[in-house]
């Protein structure tokens, strides 16, 4: 045992020889993805848990049913923490490079169609998220979510419903309860091979007297297929208790279909035009 070493503990040799992977894989592993993250001894020498052993395993276990190394690290990584329960607490968690601004409910509702309409325009299949808050908020954007769920592969629809529906030629409605922070959340995840987009927001509090169309989000939307990525699997960990088999499936849907990324300067382009057009019309008319 390396002088300082704990008992127990594993070289980055007996690492490699229980894993198969070469010792500058592992070092690779830890410089890109800082994973598995072993202890340092004064000598600079790595020391590794068993823990640290099991989980490169089943990295590579993940790696053999076709998910690539980025996605198997991260999954393995998170496998024990409890779900997600908000879409933008963990955007900012996990993206704290992401700019937040402060909008209006006129103009996100703005960029939601306007993602939408982009969403509309692509013939890949793509899954799709959003949240409502209200059923009778959803009830209101049915028809045009009925017509978006054509192009999906998975849409999906959180509010206060009842219980989970799956109406023929619409999206899988999906329940939230009173105690759940998506009911003050904004969300549109749209998740293409490649490409796609994400919008988050949360409602500030005190906005009681604030006319409807006034009210104040505190919001943060990207067109990164990595962080549109993201985003999907956390909706996937939100709705994994009410509806554990539905969250199971699109997640192994995501992983697999994932495809080379478009340029996202296009897509960014393409939705804010979009964008400005819906809030340049009169105030009504983006509802």
């Amino acid at each position: 045992m390396s002088e300082g070493a704990r008992p127990g503990s594993l070289s980055i040799g007996d690492v490699a020889e229980r894993t198969g992977l070469s010792e500058a894989t592992l070092r690779m592993w830890e410089s890109r993805y800082g994973f598995p993250e072993p202890e340092r001894l004064a000598s600079g020498h790595r020391r590794y848990t068993e823990r640290q052993a099991d989980l490169v395993t089943q990295v590579l276990e993940e790696r053999a049913r076709g998910l690539s190394l980025k996605v198997a690290v991260e999954r393995v990584i998170h496998a024990g923490e409890a779900p997600e329960r908000s879409l933008f607490a963990a955007l900012r968690r996990r993206r704290p490079d992401l700019d937040r601004h402060l909008l209006s409910k006129r103009t996100v509702l703005a960029m939601s169609h306007a993602i939408e309409d982009e969403l509309s325009m692509r013939p890949e299949r793509s899954v799709l998220f959003g949240t409502f808050q209200r059923e009778r908020h959803y009830r209101h954007a049915e028809q045009r979510w009925r017509e978006l769920t054509r192009t999906a592969e998975y849409a999906v629809a959180l509010a206060d419903f009842n219980e989970i529906r799956r109406p023929p030629g619409g999206p899988v409605e999906v329940p939230l309860d009173g105690s759940d922070p998506m009911r003050r959340e904004w969300a549109l995840v749209w998740a293409g091979p490649g490409y796609g987009a994400c919008l988050s927001g949360v409602e500030r509090l005190g906005q009681r007297s604030t006319p409807d169309q006034e009210r104040g989000f505190e919001t943060l939307w990207c067109v990164d297929p990595e962080v549109v990525h993201q985003a999907a699997h956390v909706c996937c960990e939100i709705i994994s208790k009410p509806a554990p088999e539905l969250s199971r499936e699109i997640s192994h849907h995501l992983d697999g279909a994932q495809g080379p990324a478009d340029d996202c300067f296009d897509v960014a382009a393409s939705i804010t035009s979009r964008m400005v057009a819906y809030i340049g019309r009169s105030p009504g008319a983006g509802n």
